[in-house]
Formats: structure tokens, sequence, C-alpha cells
């Protein structure tokens, strides 16, 4: 590998590390703000999230403004940055996945997803395919994707935004014959990586809560902490399309493991906002609780 390669790669492990966190920053902080964020203000929190260094945060963010994931923008004579529309709006259903997380019944049936894309547009077949993953659709068979039916719409109206609807048959059903529904979920996503997904954030974060219930955490940390465990939930809900709990295995973790979630999330979610509009504003971020 040469010098340069080895730095290209190194760049690159570098913003798929903070690019989340950002990410995670924008969605919590510039929504608040009216969907802006001085550069300053950024790199300032990145520096208390994660310890990131000032170029690395700049580097991060224009890549994620090349992608047009984020707009640069001068509010008042100051550089910084809004989110796109297009991204608002993933946040926006984000929200839900996250902090909602619907389960569905087992009469709710299926929905089910054919597709077929010439050859010739294998880049629609990767968008598709990251569009029904990210919805939590699982694989059936080659071309068929199947979800709890109650994701119909989220499903329909990300086709639409995407524009992959030309490519794509929708259909509404019940599982009749020849297996055991309780198996084929099985075989249709991936239940013991996502289980081993939520008992790592179990483990992770329990001693966490425990410590914050207990002794408390100074803001600074609570609002670092918050960030972190955010950016390491928020991929789990996309990951899980909330299948009927008669079809999981007994004891699911991913019950335990959002209820954990939701409890950081009221427990450290005022305190991370409270510094981080301090940081935003040119504030004096609040003290540390006295012992």
């Amino acid at each position: 590998m040469t010098a340069a390669s080895g730095s290209a790669s190194s760049a690159s492990g570098r913003d798929a590390r903070l690019a989340p966190l950002i990410t995670t920053l924008m969605a919590l902080y510039a929504r608040a703000e009216g969907n802006w964020l001085s550069v300053a203000s950024l790199i300032s929190l990145m520096a208390d999230a994660a310890g990131a260094e000032p170029q690395a945060v700049r580097s991060s963010i224009s890549r994620l403004k090349r992608r047009g994931l984020v707009l640069g923008e001068r509010h008042r004579g100051a550089a910084g940055y809004s989110l796109a529309p297009a991204t608002l709006e993933v946040l926006a259903e984000g929200d839900v996945r996250i902090f909602q997380r619907r389960r569905a019944r087992v009469e709710d049936g299926w929905v089910l997803v054919v597709f077929s894309v010439p050859e010739s547009e294998r880049e629609k077949r990767h968008a598709l395919r990251t569009s029904l993953t990210r919805l939590g659709f699982g694989t059936a068979a080659p071309g068929v994707w199947v979800a709890p039916g109650n994701l119909e719409s989220e499903a329909r109206h990300t086709l639409e935004r995407r524009g992959l609807t030309a490519y794509v048959d929708l259909f509404r059903g019940s599982y009749l014959a020849f297996g055991e529904p309780r198996s084929k979920v099985r075989e249709w996503w991936p239940l013991d990586e996502l289980g081993d997904l939520y008992t790592d954030f179990l483990h992770h974060y329990r001693p966490v809560l425990q410590r914050a219930t207990s002794d408390g955490l100074a803001p600074r940390e609570a609002f670092a902490t918050y960030v972190q465990m955010l950016t390491h939930w928020r991929r789990l809900p996309y990951r899980d399309p909330g299948l009927p709990l008669p079809l999981l295995p007994a004891g699911w973790t991913g019950e335990t493991a959002g209820a954990l979630f939701d409890e950081l999330d009221q427990v450290l979610s005022p305190l991370a906002h409270k510094y981080a509009m301090a940081v935003v504003h040119g504030d004096e971020p609040p003290a540390a609780p006295a012992p």
C-alpha cells in the first residue's frame, strides 16, 4: 500500500466513524435550531462527543455535503450547514422507527415486494436492495422481499420517494402453507445476528444507565454518552422490522434493549440538550452536579 492509498484508507475509516455522529448531532440539534448549525458549533460539539479534531470534522461534513445530505449556508455572516430537504424527510421517518418502534401483530399479515431490474440498471437494483433492507424487509426468495403488513405505507412512500416504483410490484397477503411461520422468519431474517446486536447494546449501556441514575453524570459526559448511544442505537430499528412477538425466539432481547433505550433517552436527552444548546449559543455549559 502506498502512502497516498494508506492516507485515503485512513480518511475513509475516520469518516465512517465520524459521519454517523455528525448526522446524529444535526438531527438532534440543527433541527432544534431552525435546521442550521454553525461550523464552529459542530466542531465544538464533535470535540465533546467524540474527541474529534477540527480538520477531521470539516473533512467528514464536506463529504456529507458532496453526497447531498447537508447544505452549506451562511447565517448572519457565519458559515454553517443545514440538512437537505430529502435528509429531513428521511430523519422524520427515522424518528418514528427509533422512538416509537411499532411492533406488528400476526393478524397484520405480510407485505411482499417483487422486483425485476434490467442488468443495464444495476445501480437501481442496488438502490432497491438498500431501501428494502433499511425498511427491515427480509428475503423470501431472489427478487421477493417480505415484511410485516404494517410496513406497507412506509414501503410504498419510500419506493415512491426514491423513484423505484417502475421496477416493483407490491402485494399484501397472509402466509397459508407449507411451513411454520416461526421457522420461516428465521430463514427470511438474520435473527441470530440481530439478537447479538441487541445483546451488545445491553451489555454496553446497562452499566451506563445504572451509573446515570445512581451517581449522575456530568453535563458534558451526559451529552457525549447520549450522542454516542443514540448513534449506536439508531441503526438497529432499521435492521428490525418489528416482527410479531409470537414469531420471535422466547425472551427476545430486542424488547429488553428497547426498554433500556427508552430509559436512557428519558434520563440523558434533557441533560444532553441543555449542554448542546449552551455550546451552540455560546453560553457557559451547565456545571457538573455537586457530589
